[in-house]
């Protein structure tokens, strides 16, 4: 028998505030991270984005500080401790320079003697980076794991984003019938996976699994087929199935095609009627950042017994309809699933479950 691999939120910094508690309060309150910033896109126009307005330097170094600051309150290093960062484009300021080296620095600041690792498998990564650590924590090689997620607003994907016609000119909307596009976000979260039971409240990691539907390199699947079989696979490697699973953080990009692909895979999986939400609503698309903020608020919903809607959803917008949450309700929630999927095709999945 293996150990227990337990998750616990250690910090979280967007747009909506730099503590937990006002994550939290935030989306009791519905309140969206999302405003209109001038000049912000190609050719100075005007795009609604996730963004910190106060960050006057270097963005991800700021928001990388913040959240190790508060993560360093709730876990003092000790055994052996690895830190995996989870990002898609990493520390754009700095280029042409060395972006590593400085984030390593940052990271031995607060957490010295820690290996680091980096995982950047485009909007997976948060996802596949807690996989990785608990991967870590079972063959033994580490006590603890530290995963960051983080990823910083930079005018390059930006542009990248609306060359693709991907971005929405208003707040997005997951799953909506209306949805246009996207909305690019940024946020740095921590979160501690580790095998030894932590003070704190804490879920026990089931599974988790990754794919890739080889299908284009930034359209999903149309049969979904990827993320069948990363969610089959999780199933398979928790012990559980469908029927176990009480809520679904979904990816939920807002885009057309990537919506309408998850809808297929919820459906193909017998999971179109679990209670769902997209968080993209609240933080925007945090890209690498996504899969560990979107973990920590899922561990909040799961400590709160309360599902929180679906920001910007009226009216069902895919071919298979799904139990979105439009209101804030109260649930027992024992089981979770997280998806994630990204270009390149990939795809990624785990199952949190709270402590017997």
């Amino acid at each position: 028998m293996h150990k227990p691999v337990y998750i616990s939120p250690l910090s979280l910094v967007t747009p909506l505030g730099n503590t937990l508690e006002q994550h939290i309060d935030g989306f009791n309150k519905g309140v969206s991270g999302i405003k209109l910033f001038e000049n912000a896109g190609f050719q100075d126009t005007t795009i609604p984005l996730a963004k910190r307005e106060e960050i006057t330097s270097n963005r991800y170094d700021t928001l990388l500080r913040d959240a190790l600051e508060k993560a360093k309150e709730k876990f003092p290093a000790s055994g052996k401790t690895a830190v995996i960062i989870s990002s898609t484009k990493g520390n754009m300021d700095l280029l042409p320079g060395d972006t590593f080296a400085g984030t390593q620095a940052i990271i031995h600041e607060f957490f010295p003697r820690t290996d680091l690792f980096i995982i950047s498998n485009a909007c997976v990564s948060g996802v596949i980076a807690i996989n990785t650590a608990a991967d870590y924590l079972l063959a033994k090689k580490y006590d603890h794991v530290l995963v960051i997620g983080i990823d910083a607003v930079s005018k390059f994907v930006s542009y990248g984003f609306q060359s693709l016609f991907a971005l929405s000119n208003e707040t997005c909307k997951p799953f909506d019938k209306s949805r246009n596009g996207t909305v690019l976000g940024e946020g740095c979260g921590i979160v501690l996976v580790t095998s030894e039971k932590p003070a704190d409240f804490a879920v026990l990691y089931k599974g988790g699994s990754s794919s890739n539907d080889a299908n284009h390199i930034s359209g999903p699947s149309r049969t979904g087929e990827g993320l069948v079989r990363s969610i089959e696979k999780t199933l398979k490697r928790s012990g559980l199935t469908a029927k176990n699973i009480d809520f679904i953080s979904a990816h939920g990009t807002a885009t057309v095609f990537n919506d309408e692909m998850e809808s297929i895979a919820f459906g193909r999986t017998n999971l179109d009627q679990v209670p769902l939400n997209s968080m993209k609503g609240y933080f925007g698309h945090t890209l690498g950042a996504a899969g560990v903020l979107e973990t920590i608020m899922s561990i909040v919903s799961m400590e709160k017994n309360v599902l929180f809607p679906n920001l910007g959803f009226k009216e069902s917008g895919t071919s298979v309809p799904l139990n979105i949450i439009q209101r804030i309700e109260s649930k027992e929630l024992n089981t979770v699933l997280k998806t994630a999927s990204g270009f390149g095709g990939g795809n990624a999945s785990l199952i949190l479950q709270k402590q017997p």
